[in-house]
């Protein structure tokens, strides 16, 4: 029995936009709820949520009987922790803050057995076998992973065309909130200026053959990327879901909470 299909690696080659949520809640409760609402995937984050592999195993196993599928980002991509989250039966991450093509190739070659890559052999230890039950695992593995790069400075960008040309690479995912602070316009995502170079790194990207991707609050800015060929959309978060909620919910009683938007607010990232 090989390794599972990863439906998501395959659903990014096609011709229709997946859309996702981002989890930063750590909480395998919100993350069952969340994975019944129709998403085609939810991102559980390592980075900037408090997620262990703990909490990140508890995420997986409530997601798991819903058709979402789930990603993960590791706080940073190194081989410890990627080898640590594909044990957990992950098959699509999201690799953070990469700016050189060199630091592409090494994310992959982390995801991958030998010959091919550098990844420990540990599968009768790992959910990602179901304990080695799956018992052509490690022949086939290495073909259901995908690896989604995300660019989120002017370095990234600068070098994207060889990021583009590293073998393996099914995805580049655009960081609109740190490479908006990259090019001087902390907090600003939606500043022409970032805009322009989003807009430039999606046409890049398609033209390559690869997935563009990207999380973006703003739901006609969202809507533009798609139109663009992003193939991942994050449109939201569950914490950004549970703030502006809880928030309207006050207001509807209490008037005097409310309080004025801020004018980049409907383009938040999250």
């Amino acid at each position: 029995m090989p390794a599972p299909i990863n439906t998501f690696k395959q659903a990014i080659t096609g011709d229709t936009a997946q859309i996702g949520l981002w989890l930063g809640l750590a909480n395998s409760y919100t993350a069952e709820l969340l994975a019944g609402a129709g998403f085609d995937w939810l991102l559980i984050d390592a980075e900037h949520s408090p997620n262990d592999l703990r909490t990140i195993l508890e995420q997986l196993q409530a997601i798991a009987p819903y058709p979402a599928v789930p990603i993960v980002r590791p706080p940073w991509p190194d081989a410890v922790r990627i080898k640590q989250i594909l044990d957990l039966g992950v098959q699509t991450i999201l690799a953070p803050m990469v700016d050189t093509a060199e630091q592409a190739a090494e994310v992959v070659a982390a995801t991958r057995y030998p010959p091919e890559g550098i990844r420990g052999v540990g599968s009768p230890l790992a959910r990602a076998s179901q304990f080695n039950r799956t018992k052509d695992y490690l022949e086939t593995a290495n073909e259901q992973v995908c690896v989604l790069i995300q660019i989120e400075t002017v370095t990234g960008v600068e070098n994207l065309d060889a990021i583009l040309e590293v073998d393996g690479v099914d995805g580049i995912f655009i960081g609109p909130a740190d490479l908006s602070a990259s090019m001087g316009h902390l907090g600003d995502p939606g500043h022409d200026d970032v805009q322009k170079v989003i807009e430039s790194c999606i046409a890049k990207i398609v033209r390559a053959g690869k997935a563009p991707g990207i999380l973006i609050g703003d739901k006609q800015l969202a809507s533009r990327y798609i139109e663009l060929g992003a193939m991942f959309v994050g449109v939201g978060t569950d914490t950004g879901l549970l703030l502006n909620a809880s928030a309207a919910l006050a207001c509807c009683f209490k008037p005097e909470l409310t309080t004025p938007v801020s004018p980049t607010a409907k383009r938040s990232v999250y």
